[in-house]
């Protein structure tokens, strides 16, 4: 019985240790493909490695989204927004993808995703790109590509692709 409980507590203590935890500024940048239009915005990013994210925008000022458990949370580019993911789908695979991205757990979300996944590793980074293999499921994504550092697996750059030809591109410094 012992050995049992030294085992789960040592399983415990070693997946903590990878769940990822983010406090930093980033950059995001929407560029509709079709017209070519951009729209860069300035934030910080907070999130526990589980299921709270918040990212706080500064330019636009008032801005934000938010993950707090299945709740969504969200002022943005004029749309205002309070959701249960769990009472929408689209929403939910969102939260999920978001989530799934951020802690390292890609492979989840290429599965949410209808998607491939293909991993390279340069000069201390490895990359990621989740294309999906056909019809994108209603909310995910045509393509997911990510960037991690190697050295503490924290995401750089978080590319979202939308099957509508939305791109929005999150650089994290």
């Amino acid at each position: 019985m012992k050995r049992i409980i030294v085992f789960a507590c040592a399983l415990l203590l070693s997946l903590a240790a990878f769940a990822q935890t983010y406090d930093l500024d980033f950059t995001q940048t929407r560029r509709l493909k079709v017209s070519g239009k951009t729209t860069v915005m300035k934030g910080h990013l907070t999130f526990d490695g589980k299921d709270h994210l918040n990212m706080v925008y500064s330019e636009p000022a008032g801005e934000f989204f938010t993950i707090d458990g299945t709740m969504v949370k969200m002022n943005l580019m004029g749309v205002k927004a309070e959701m249960d993911s769990e009472k929408v789908a689209m929403v939910k695979l969102q939260r999920a993808t978001l989530l799934n991205c951020l802690s390292g757990n890609w492979e989840q979300a290429a599965k949410d995703n209808n998607a491939n996944s293909d991993v390279t590793e340069k000069t201390g980074f490895r990359t990621v790109k989740i294309t999906a293999k056909g019809v994108v499921p209603r909310g995910g994504y045509k393509s997911v590509v990510l960037t991690y550092r190697i050295k503490d697996g924290l995401v750089t750059r978080m590319i979202l692709e939308e099957p509508g030809g939305i791109e929005t591109t999150y650089e994290m410094r």
